[in-house]
């Protein structure tokens, strides 16, 4: 049984899968739509970069249609104490969700889903009882992606710790503005993007700077000899400063994540990345970067180890006609860890 509902505002219901989905939400899924479905489960996929399974529906006539439902990825299931599968092949279930905007595909970015025991899971942050549809026993909890402060921590180890994303932060953020003051060329390029034929995330292709900084999921800085990496769990990323003598000389292979030189200002990290040939700077919105673009990031961690505060100053004169400052935190949680995405493509 498939039962349509138009849904005048979704905002709040929309924004985990459009804040953190691998392809562009709007472009893909219908967001003024709500579907609901009930069938059988008939494959399920736990991984990143999406969990998801497929559904088998029948209609009054005994038709069977296959269906696509998505939802968030296994590192933000983490977050939300759902990391173990609770659906399964054979589990009759109920679903509730944006259908695909294309003719002829059978997709749904799930909102709710009721499983046979009773329980329901709301796909949104923050969710409460309110947001149930068809139960009143609410699975899971987004309490900590709205910690507004970390947790203390002694010793004081500085940068050197696991960090993780708050929601309250606001996310990466334009420091001076509302708008990016983009060239002429650079809007062109924004014109002609599609955001379906041009995903530069699609088939697990990895993020490169500045993208992969504004990525939701937990990232740890490690000090190793003369240089300082930087592990981050989406695409399962490694970033590598080079420290004062440790830095190769100029002119180094460019690379998705550039060439990176950093050093100290008092208890700030202060690193400079060129050699950038990533060709976005915002990919699901076609923004452009050149491979003349120039990177300042500031890392500096709060005294008790609760907070980074972290500044990135872009320089680049093909896409931007004044330097752009952006500004994001990240905070500490003892028992976070930066676990493996391995992100997998097709069934």
């Amino acid at each position: 049984m498939i039962v349509y509902r138009v849904s005048v505002f979704l905002g709040g219901l929309l924004l985990p899968l459009a804040a953190f989905g691998h392809h562009s939400f709007a472009a893909t899924f219908n967001v003024d739509v709500i579907a609901e479905m009930e069938g059988e489960v008939t494959a399920v996929r736990w991984r990143n970069p999406h969990v998801g399974f497929t559904l088998k529906t029948v209609d009054s006539s005994g038709a069977e249609t296959l269906w696509s439902m998505e939802s968030h990825s296994l590192s933000i299931m983490r977050r939300m104490d759902l990391a173990t599968a609770f659906i399964y092949v054979g589990d009759k279930v109920k679903v509730a969700g944006n259908p695909a905007r294309q003719s002829g595909i059978n997709a749904m970015a799930i909102q709710n889903i009721l499983l046979p025991g009773g329980e329901e899971w709301v796909f949104q942050f923050g969710a409460t009882p309110a947001d149930l549809r068809w139960s009143d026993r609410l699975m899971g909890t987004t309490e900590r992606w709205f910690a507004t402060e970390g947790e203390a921590s002694e010793p004081d180890t500085g940068i050197f710790r696991v960090w993780s994303t708050g929601l309250a932060s606001g996310g990466m953020r334009l420091s001076q503005s509302r708008s990016y003051p983009l060239t002429e060329s650079a809007r062109a390029a924004v014109a002609e993007f599609d955001p379906v034929e041009d995903d530069p995330l699609a088939n697990c292709a990895p993020k490169g700077m500045p993208s992969i900084m504004s990525q939701p999921y937990p990232m740890e800085f490690v000090e190793q000899n003369d240089t300082i990496l930087l592990r981050i769990e989406e695409y399962d990323t490694v970033r590598t400063i080079y420290m004062g003598s440790a830095a190769p000389a100029e002119g180094q292979r460019p690379s998705l994540l550039g060439y990176s030189v950093g050093h100290w200002e008092d208890d700030t990290l202060v690193v400079r990345t060129t050699g950038v040939n990533y060709p976005y700077f915002r990919g699901q919105e076609g923004i452009p970067q050149s491979d003349a673009a120039e990177l300042i990031e500031r890392f500096t961690a709060a005294e008790d180890g609760s907070r980074l505060e972290y500044e990135i100053t872009v320089t680049d004169s093909a896409t931007f006609t004044e330097p752009v400052v952006l500004e994001n935190a990240w905070i500490w949680l003892s028992d976070v860890k930066v676990e493996s995405y391995d992100c997998t493509v097709g069934d």
